[in-house]
């Protein structure tokens, strides 16, 4: 029977690259000159130190710019509130979300049932198996599920016959 997973993953690798890129363009940028901003990653956490409100945004937007070069989209990125560091600066936490968790796996379930398609879908974990027994039952799965607008990206890997 034909099958598919759907799953949500980050290759931390490139969070890393991104990262390193981010700290040598602050390095060379000129509004951050005799600036203390920093951009540290600790295996799922991103945490970002900047001098200002206004540093931090602007480290914010260079962070996912070089993160989305590198194919980890914004909608992995959960920004935890700014909290007061040292002095007037601040710091921000980014977790790196990866696998989908028990009430988004529960909706697309719901969302793909709803549609009345013969395929059967399974929370396995933090990713979903579908299977059907056409091939072409399960391309309009995957049509649908990217039709829904999602705010967590979704990859669709394991595709069988």
């Amino acid at each position: 029977m034909p099958s598919f997973d759907i799953v949500s993953e980050v290759d931390f690798a490139e969070v890393a690259n991104g990262v390193a890129n981010v700290m040598r363009e602050i390095g060379t940028r000129y509004d951050f000159k005799g600036s203390k901003s920093e951009v540290t990653v600790d295996e799922r956490v991103i945490t970002i130190f900047a001098d200002d409100d206004l540093k931090l945004k602007q480290v914010k937007e260079v962070l996912q710019g070089h993160l989305q070069k590198r194919g980890v989209e914004p909608g992995q990125l959960d920004y935890g509130t700014p909290e007061p560091a040292a002095g007037q600066s601040v710091r921000q936490r980014v977790t790196v979300k990866e696998g989908i968790d028990k009430e988004m796996a529960k909706k697309i379930t719901k969302e793909i049932k709803g549609t009345k398609m013969k395929v059967q879908v399974a929370i396995q974990g933090e990713e979903l198996r579908v299977t059907g027994k056409k091939r072409d039952d399960l391309q309009e799965v995957i049509t649908f599920v990217k039709g829904m607008g999602l705010e967590q990206p979704l990859q669709y890997k394991n595709f069988r016959d």
